[in-house]
């Protein structure tokens, strides 16, 4: 199709024919999400995420051709995905997602002119992240108990979250190989598959030495260690996949009495947090993180600000 649409366009027509513009649902999730792997070269989780918000606005289209929406519908979408109870995070790269289809229509020559580009700006929707009280993180960390099955292992993904701010995908992926217990660092692979050095810390690097003494080796059993090169091992011996570390994070949450809502981007949040309020630079934290841009990074300076205003109000005689 898209070598149809191209030629079309070169030949000074202004839209796609009728049979090419009245794609199907399916097919437009199809076509885009092959675009942004192939061409994009997007990591496959923001693929997935960026496949599941076009599907939520196909389906709020119901029968309604995409390529017919206007700015107004596309300012209702956004208004409907707050009714849903979205997280304003959540509605922030649904718009990123809205804006890259309709650039992605305009290349292919679906579409002239692009309604998304007056959408209102993802900072609008951006919200300061929740982080938890090192104490309530120190509880946290000592959740799992003897009891458990397999608590080395849960104690080890716990201690791993908070003491290098991972995200939860860069410690399911996180390769036994590029974990240096001796020297105190792991190598973790980010997004756009680009590598970075980040230091365990002595608590972590203890939890770790355990499971690797006491559980891994029974988890992988009898399959090859070629088989099995990942860390963290699920009881089949395989990859434990970031929906069970999810998961196991609110088990332990539920069980320390900590934020309900915790999940294990809370715990990279809240080591950023603590990180900052230590003392650490900006630049320090952003290179922990992965982030590639230090914007993104300065939103736990809202973080910290919101801190200690509260502090004012709490304590301040004429506050």
């Amino acid at each position: 199709m898209a070598s149809k649409l191209r030629k079309l366009r070169e030949q000074g027509g202004a839209t796609a024919p009728p049979e090419l513009a009245l794609e199907t649902s399916s097919d437009w999730h199809q076509k885009f999400t092959d675009y942004l792997r192939s061409e994009c070269h997007l990591a496959k989780n923001t693929v997935e995420s960026y496949g599941r918000d076009l599907q939520r606005l196909l389906r709020w289209c119901d029968r309604r051709p995409v390529q017919q929406l206007q700015m107004a519908d596309l300012s209702q979408f956004v208004a409907w995905l707050q009714t849903e109870g979205l997280a304003p995070s959540s509605i922030s790269r649904a718009i990123v997602t809205v804006r890259m289809f309709f650039k992605y229509l305009q290349l292919e020559g679906v579409v002239q002119d692009n309604p998304s580009e007056l959408l209102e700006s993802q900072k609008m929707w951006q919200r300061i992240p929740k982080a938890i009280t090192p104490a309530a993180v120190e509880r946290f960390l000592q959740a799992p108990k003897k009891y458990d099955t397999y608590w080395q292992r849960d104690c080890a993904i716990l201690e791993l979250l908070y003491a290098t701010g991972c995200r939860v995908s860069e410690v399911s992926n996180l390769l036994t190989a590029n974990v240096q217990l001796k020297e105190g660092y792991c190598l973790v692979e980010g997004k756009g598959s680009k590598q970075r050095m980040v230091p365990i810390g002595e608590q972590a690097a203890k939890a770790i030495r355990l499971y690797l003494e006491e559980l891994r080796s029974t988890l992988v059993g009898e399959q090859l260690p070629e088989k099995t090169p990942w860390l963290i091992l699920s009881r089949t011996g395989k990859r434990l996949r970031r929906e069970a570390i999810w998961e196991l994070v609110k088990r332990y949450a539920l069980r320390a009495d900590v934020d309900p809502e915790i999940s294990p981007h809370t715990l990279r949040h809240s080591f950023a947090t603590h990180m900052l309020t230590g003392g650490a630079d900006l630049r320090q934290i952003q290179e922990l993180l992965g982030h590639a841009s230090i914007q993104t990074t300065q939103i736990y300076t809202q973080v910290e600000s919101s801190r200690l205003k509260r502090i004012h109000r709490q304590f301040h005689p004429r506050a």
